[in-house]
């Protein structure tokens, strides 16, 4: 048994609480929302453009929970609002980001992915979960240190040490608990239906 399962199509969390299209908007509104309160924990690091966040937290939980239509839409929708200018990217950053872009373009593909995954059962497993969230941190650094290279004009290097390093413990301890809580509240949802 492998453990990324690529098995046709099943139900990610929201399935068994929307089932209409109201519930639907609502979701992707809400986990937008989401992912814009946890921005705001935000903590600048002086060397480099890209502060430490809550973000990448929010995207794991609703990618996986949302599955990849809405959490690409909830995504979508965080960052075209923030373009649009309503603060809440991190520390209450609006419009276009500069160095940040590329962060935020990763948000939208990530969460695609992970409600991807997840539509095909990885979030169901400790194990599954913890790579899927891997994966999607993956997605975010490789769009992010990328623009960042590109918009500071600076080697492939100097932009891992902007814009990767310095994240990878908080990453991991956020994967980490995203990839536990996802198959926990799985059990607890199957237990609750069963009664």
């Amino acid at each position: 048994m492998s453990i990324i399962t690529f098995n046709s199509p099943r139900p990610v969390l929201a399935d068994r609480i929307s089932r209409t299209a109201v519930a639907n908007v609502l979701l992707v509104i809400a986990a937008a929302v989401f992912v814009g309160l946890l921005a705001q924990i935000s903590i600048p690091l002086g060397f480099t453009p890209v502060p430490l966040t809550g973000q990448t937290f929010g995207i794991m939980l609703a990618g996986a929970a949302l599955g990849w239509r809405r959490a690409a839409m909830a995504m979508s929708l965080y960052v075209l609002a923030g373009l649009a200018g309503l603060p809440w990217f991190a520390g209450g950053a609006s419009g276009y980001v500069g160095a940040n872009f590329g962060y935020l373009i990763g948000f939208v593909l990530s969460a695609g992915a992970l409600g991807w995954l997840a539509s095909r059962g990885n979030d169901r497993t400790i194990a599954g979960s913890l790579l899927s969230m891997a994966f999607a941190d993956v997605v975010i650094f490789v769009c992010g240190v990328s623009w960042l290279a590109h918009d500071l004009h600076v080697s492939l290097g100097t932009a891992l040490h902007y814009g990767f390093y310095p994240f990878v413990w908080g990453e991991i301890i956020k994967a980490g608990v995203a990839g536990f809580a996802l198959p926990a509240t799985w059990r607890l949802v199957d237990r609750t239906t069963k009664h």
